[in-house]
């Protein structure tokens, strides 16, 4: 799992770059992918660590848990994103893709602890 994060963290880091910069510069918030990158790319790096991989992997779920509930209301400004009518369509589209990049992750996640539960009772 720590390799999976370390390929989600640079997505989240590409996203926030790509939407801070691609808007000009001008908004920092536009960032925050970037920061949920910087600090899934730290908890990836630690999870390297045998002895850490379990804490650090949990801490990583819930960053990204937090990272999904702040992003999720997007999806319902999509459609008006689309038509053209939407108030910051390009910070819709960022929403969008980082509660997309969430979901990703958190099924990954939940499916690797299942199975280090089961080749740990086995």
């Amino acid at each position: 799992m720590p390799t999976v994060t370390l390929k989600f963290s640079t997505a989240y880091i590409g996203l926030g770059l790509a939407a801070f910069f691609l808007t000009g510069a001008v908004h920092p918030t536009a960032l925050i992918p970037a920061y949920i990158g910087g600090a899934l790319f730290l908890l990836g790096l630690l999870g390297r660590k045998e002895n850490l991989r379990k804490h650090v992997m949990h801490a990583a779920m819930v960053i990204v848990l937090l990272a999904l509930f702040g992003t999720v209301r997007s999806l319902a400004k999509l459609p008006a994103a689309f038509a053209g009518t939407a108030e910051r369509p390009a910070a819709i589209y960022a929403q969008a893709v980082t509660a997309a990049l969430s979901v990703a992750y958190l099924a990954l996640g939940i499916r690797s602890f299942i199975q280090a539960r089961r080749s740990r009772s086995s």
